[in-house]
């Protein structure tokens, strides 16, 4: 006979919540977040479309009416080009974060922008480039060229770690690319102004380089995700790793790849857009914690509802024209960046 359990013994204890239902919750609601700032990008601007006139264009594309142009033509490339930059640039961040072991990392900090930009001053100067598809070239040589660079420099330093070789060979490479930036277009107006037209980060009639970018984004973004684990193992160290049967150089070398494509192809499509892999990447961890096989996934969504939120709310904050995509995220960064340099002890790399 099944005896009852005693009144006095105490209650089965609650099982505790497992950390992957925490990581499903949190990716459905970034799912849905990032559902409304597409539907809010391509349906506000200058001249605002009705979320049910958007849904009756995409189901007669071929139907006539300036609403249809406007969004085919205009709205809906400018949207996908800005979800895949923001992905990119938010898992590159990532990437580049768990590899440096620095919080305040960023693809910036790996020179991979200066680079992409003395590349197209030299298409300029030397090559007769002109136009958004030379530009794209020319940017995404640079940016892969600057990074193999960096890495050979990082590596062969006498920093104490590769990590720390890494950031200093970065920080010197950035400069050095900036002065020559410099002297190179200082004495040319001609140049200048067809630098200016690439170097100022926005989404602006750069829809038709959807589909030059779109390659080398999702192809990153493909070869990022299996990354979780390796990111989780090279956090605990070098020689840790290695204990654990990672071959670190070989590892390091292959998610530096990843993350250099990522931030080339990004660069490259809508020139230097600075803080969206930062906070892209940290929102991420604050969300769902250290773990990669969480954080990367989220932090390619995290960066695409900013970039295209902030390209959203560009458009509005002035009456007439639009404020550039990479001053709104500079605007939403900075304060970020600030408040993670002074508490960067609330985020554990």
């Amino acid at each position: 006979m099944k005896q009852s359990a005693s009144p006095d013994a105490p209650p089965a204890p609650t099982p505790a919540r497992p950390r992957a239902s925490r990581g499903t919750v949190v990716v459905v609601l970034a799912g849905l977040m990032l559902a409304v700032v597409t539907i809010a990008s391509i349906g506000l601007g200058a001249r605002d479309i009705s979320p049910l006139e958007i849904v009756r264009i995409l189901l007669h594309p071929s139907a006539e009416g300036y609403n249809g142009d406007v969004l085919w033509t205009e709205r809906i490339p400018r949207t996908l080009l800005g979800l895949t930059v923001g992905a990119a640039l938010g898992a590159s961040g990532l990437i580049m974060q768990a590899l440096t072991m620095n919080p305040l990392a960023e693809p910036g900090v790996l020179g991979v922008q200066q680079g992409a930009a003395v590349f197209v001053v030299l298409g300029i100067l030397f090559l007769d480039t002109s136009g958004v598809q030379g530009y794209f070239w020319m940017a995404l040589t640079g940016s892969a060229v600057t990074a193999v660079l960096v890495f050979l420099i990082g590596t062969r330093t006498n920093a104490g770690s590769s990590t720390i070789g890494l950031v200093l060979a970065g920080v010197a490479v950035a400069a050095v690319m900036s002065s020559l930036i410099t002297l190179l277009v200082v004495r040319d107006e001609a140049v200048y102004a067809h630098l200016r037209f690439w170097s100022v980060g926005q989404l602006t009639g750069r829809g038709q380089f959807l589909g030059q970018a779109l390659p080398f984004a999702l192809t990153g973004l493909l070869l990022a995700l299996p990354l979780g684990r390796t990111l989780n193992l090279l956090s605990l160290g070098d020689d840790t790793a290695r204990g654990l049967g990672v071959r670190v150089e070989r590892a390091r070398l292959a998610s530096a790849a990843v993350a250099v494509l990522l931030c080339a192809a990004a660069t490259a499509a809508v020139g230097p857009v600075a803080f969206v892999g930062l906070v892209a990447g940290h929102a991420a961890r604050m969300l769902v914690g250290t773990d990669h096989r969480w954080s990367l996934p989220l932090s390619m969504v995290c960066g695409a509802v900013l970039l295209v939120g902030a390209d959203t709310a560009g458009r509005l904050v002035i009456d007439h024209g639009e404020v550039q995509v990479s001053v709104m995220t500079a605007f939403v960064g900075t304060p970020f960046f600030v408040w993670l340099a002074r508490r960067r002890d609330l985020v554990r790399m």
